[in-house]
């Protein structure tokens, strides 16, 4: 029998580069793991796509699924929904392939109640001035909604202390292999392994 797949769990302020780091670990051949795409109802941006980049739906369909108990968790960002579906997470980890949720601060929490196994990843920025930069080059946001998300980011970094991990995203190469050692670290701890070597033992004492 394989054993259940690890749900790792990546998250962290508004412009810190969670998108790009995923991308750049999914785009690698380091470990076999899948992306979970999450929901949101914010509008498409360039370049994005339906299913890969998120699942877009209305605020209806997304607080439908919410109703149906369809959600491993889910968080109001700046006027938007974003979550999780919860069918897709769990038949993948019963499957025993490791999962990645990208997916904003408080939603992490819901997930941390539900899931206290999971592996909690905050990704951080050098620093506020930096992130302030890297929104206003995204281009997305006007300089209100900006203050807006640096003031959220403050208020987030601060939660960090529910995280097993921090790691700064100062160079998204280095960030993913700060990540991929965690990953690798994590499923090498006992209480992961333990079941599988108590059944060598039985085939021991059955020989």
């Amino acid at each position: 029998m394989h054993e259940r797949g690890m749900l790792i769990v990546l998250s962290g302020p508004s412009g810190v580069g969670k998108g790009t780091v995923r991308q750049a670990m999914l785009a690698g051949d380091y470990r076999d793991f899948h992306y979970s795409v999450s929901m949101t109802t914010r509008k498409m941006r360039p370049g994005e796509v339906d299913g890969v980049d998120y699942y877009f739906r209305t605020k209806a369909e997304f607080e439908n699924e919410i109703a149906t108990g369809g959600m491993l968790e889910y968080a109001k960002y700046v006027d938007n929904y974003y979550g999780t579906p919860l069918k897709y997470v769990n038949e993948t980890l019963d499957s025993g392939r490791d999962v990645l949720l990208e997916i904003e601060v408080k939603g992490a929490m819901q997930v941390r109640e539900k899931c206290p196994d999971g592996v909690f990843i905050f990704l951080t920025p050098p620093d506020l001035g930096e992130l302030k930069q890297r929104l206003t080059n995204r281009g997305t946001d006007d300089a209100a909604t900006i203050d807006k998300r640096i003031k959220t980011a403050a208020e987030e970094i601060v939660m960090m202390e529910n995280y097993d991990y921090a790691v700064v995203n100062d160079e998204v190469p280095l960030a993913v292999q700060r990540i991929e050692r965690i990953i690798e670290s994590e499923h090498l701890r006992v209480p992961r392994v333990i079941d599988r070597y108590k059944g060598m033992l039985k085939q021991v004492d059955m020989a």
